[in-house]
């Protein structure tokens, strides 16, 4: 058989569990949740990375879905539970496929029935407005992770990409970790300045995540994880999945990107935007400027070091399809894994190591947050702490 034969049989029984995955933001932007006008049942390469016959063909077993909104815009809370209808929605439409997950026990489930467990991370802590309330909210319809920061800072957590604010964690920012710990919510560092990723690791009694990040000793931009946190990892038992985004895996793609998202602000555009509109000037920029291209082995450059760093039973993978504009050649979308699974195996990883990669360790952190949540909750009761009384400030 070829590399990539031996990859397919592997994630027939190791399937990939993926940390972060924007199609319900796609589908919002694209067709406001009208599922009916964009059915993922069948393919749909034309408008998304994500459908059901890619993901099957990809060989995911389990998936993250973001419930992602926006931090630069108000009203951040309805729009977070806008996301998670449009999950339990895509769960309810097709049931054969997909099932939804609470636990780790809820993905072997999904497993050993063929369908697609289906958990979900909320990825900014502006979704809970400095409220420990709204964070349990979100943990009861079913959030297992919050990832900290988006692209701007929240008031009590400095993210990867704004100028410095609280240095870290503020002490209502730690106070919101114990809460996730004593919850089973996962810690996502993704995303976060690296002062945060200290602070969290110092702050967390739980194994944390980070759902969408690569190496930044290979590619040096903020959203990577710098050695000296990859190395923290095996004491806390936490992992880092590494995402394919260009931009934050090709050390050429910085630099293009930089002046790309600058071409989009002149013509009155978000660097984010995602728009026809937006697509139009980012095509034209990149005819005048072409782009650079990661590729399979890019991604795996990224794995290789990161073994490295912090060990085999701390990696994943986030591929964050649906939430970027461009992708590796051949990781277009979600079939593509397998092409990184053949990269592994030609690399010499050992079949023992990709089963960790792909489906083991994710599983294992998700049940190891469980059982701190469950010895958290039999010595203590929900947090009340606000932000006024932690920090003295807050909106």
């Amino acid at each position: 058989m070829t590399s990539l034969d031996d990859a397919r049989a592997l994630l027939r029984e190791f399937p990939v569990v993926d940390g972060h995955n924007d199609l319900p933001w796609a589908l919002r932007e694209q067709v406001r949740y009208d599922l009916a006008a964009r059915d993922v049942a069948v393919r749909q390469d034309a408008h998304l990375h994500t459908d059901l016959p890619r993901l099957r063909e990809g060989g995911v077993g389990a998936q993250y879905w973001s419930v992602y909104v926006r931090s630069d815009q108000p009203g951040a809370v309805p729009a977070t539970l806008e996301q998670i209808d449009c999950v339990r929605q895509l769960i309810d439409r097709y049931p054969g496929q997909l099932r939804a997950a609470l636990t780790a026990a809820d993905m072997e489930a999904a497993r050993a029935e063929g369908r697609i467990a289906s958990l979900m991370g909320a990825e900014g802590g502006h979704s809970i407005e400095n409220s420990l309330g709204t964070l349990r909210a979100l943990y009861a319809l079913g959030v297992r992770y919050l990832t900290l920061t988006h692209n701007d800072n929240v008031d009590w957590a400095d993210s990867a990409t704004d100028e410095p604010a609280v240095g870290g964690l503020s002490a209502f920012g730690r106070e919101v970790v114990r809460e996730m710990n004593r919850l089973g919510m996962l810690v996502d560092l993704s995303h976060v300045a690296a002062t945060t990723m200290r602070d969290a690791l110092d702050a967390s009694a739980a194994p944390v995540i980070f759902s969408h990040s690569s190496a930044r000793a290979v590619c040096d931009h903020p959203r990577n994880v710098p050695d000296d946190v990859l190395e923290r990892l095996p004491g806390n038992g936490g992992m880092a999945m590494v995402t394919f985004v260009p931009k934050f895996v090709l050390q050429a793609a910085v630099d293009w990107t930089a002046e790309a998202d600058e071409n989009m602000r002149a013509h009155g555009f978000h660097h984010l935007d995602t728009s026809p509109e937006a697509m139009a000037v980012h095509r034209a920029f990149e005819e005048r400027t072409p782009r650079p291209v990661a590729t399979v082995a890019t991604v795996a450059d990224h794995l290789d070091h990161m073994r490295e760093a912090a060990g085999i039973d701390h990696l994943g993978i986030g591929g964050d399809y649906d939430g970027t504009a461009f992708t590796p050649d051949g990781l277009d979308d979600v079939s593509g894994y397998p092409n990184l699974i053949a990269e592994l195996l030609d690399r010499g990883w050992s079949r023992t190591d990709l089963a960790k990669l792909t489906w083991q360790n994710a599983v294992r952190v998700l049940g190891a947050a469980e059982d701190v949540a469950r010895d958290l909750k039999a010595t203590r009761g929900p947090s009340h702490a606000t932000i006024e009384s932690l920090d003295g400030r807050g909106r």
